[in-house]
């Protein structure tokens, strides 16, 4: 009598490949998607019909002309209109970072950076969203000090990330090629799992603020998630590179992300300087690691897929 025992290693280990490039399939199909120009003409679209509608039912609120509860759940003034257009065009970017991650570790940190200096300048204009109008001198001096200590930090961090990019020396993770295609798949699949737990956060947030009418802490929440899955990427890249100049570089650039996170929820100015903080963290470390790492003197590829 025969019976039917468990798949051999060779079965299990041809159905996890298949499992793997079919994830990394689905993956390079949403990013061609993505990046193509019909997304791009797509979300401007989106984001001048939801300024334009949300000028609109603002103003109608403040008029009274929608009555009930919805004119009193709309905020009163128009600045509104501009965060609410800034926090879609976040969530757009935040997909961007998650593709991101799959080209570069350190131009995922780059585009971390990015997102973290638009949600300062979005926080500028929350600063006077509270205001009512016409704006007054008089009302509007503490807000205005609140928007120059994000806006300022912003700005930092924009020159910051280009003194940045500027030092970045990309080279392999590994000298042999089926590494390299094997630690970016790795990638694609972490990146997917991003991807959908981004979808999941968004349609929270979508619940939360149409339904119970409160706001949800969605870049909080996102980063949060970045920070295991730096660390995730760099646990797996220990399997191809076990080198301490890549290790410590790529924690941290995760410790950088960390500081981020900190960042999200601090008041200005602390906000804005823990992320200046992070940036030039991240630029030390890249200094530090082109200067004095075996492949960053030349002697070999090493870091940073």
């Amino acid at each position: 009598m025969t019976g039917t025992g468990p798949p051999a290693d060779g079965a299990t280990g041809r159905h996890h490949r298949r499992a793997v490039l079919a994830a990394c399939a689905l993956f390079d199909r949403l990013e061609q998607v993505f990046s193509g120009a019909a997304m791009r003409r797509l979300l401007a679209g989106v984001l001048v019909a939801t300024f334009a509608v949300s000028l609109i039912a603002i103003e109608l609120g403040r008029r009274g002309l929608l009555g009930g509860r919805l004119s009193t759940a709309l905020p009163g003034s128009h600045f509104h209109a501009i965060a609410l257009v800034f926090n879609l065009l976040l969530a757009f970017e935040v997909a961007g970072l998650v593709f991101a991650i799959v080209q570069s570790v350190s131009n995922a940190a780059g585009r971390q950076f990015e997102i973290f200096s638009l949600i300062l300048l979005r926080r500028s204009f929350e600063a006077f969203a509270g205001l009512e109008e016409p704006v007054r001198w008089i009302q509007a001096k503490e807000a205005t000090l609140l928007m120059l200590a994000d806006a300022g930090g912003a700005l930092l961090i924009f020159v910051a990330l280009g003194l940045y990019y500027a030092v970045q020396k990309h080279r392999p993770l590994s000298g042999d090629q089926g590494d390299r295609t094997s630690f970016v798949m790795a990638k694609k699949v972490i990146a997917l799992m991003l991807l959908v737990a981004l979808g999941a956060l968004a349609c929270q947030s979508l619940w939360v603020l149409t339904v119970r009418l409160e706001a949800h802490s969605f870049f909080e929440a996102f980063y949060s998630l970045l920070i295991f899955a730096d660390v995730l990427v760099v646990l797996i890249s220990l399997r191809y590179s076990a080198s301490y100049h890549v290790v410590i570089r790529n924690s941290g650039l995760a410790v950088a992300t960390v500081l981020l996170r900190l960042a999200l929820t601090a008041p200005p100015p602390m906000s804005g300087l823990l992320g200046v903080a992070a940036v030039l963290y991240a630029l030390a470390l890249t200094w530090a690691y082109n200067r004095f790492s075996p492949a960053g003197r030349g002697a070999g590829a090493d870091a940073g897929i």
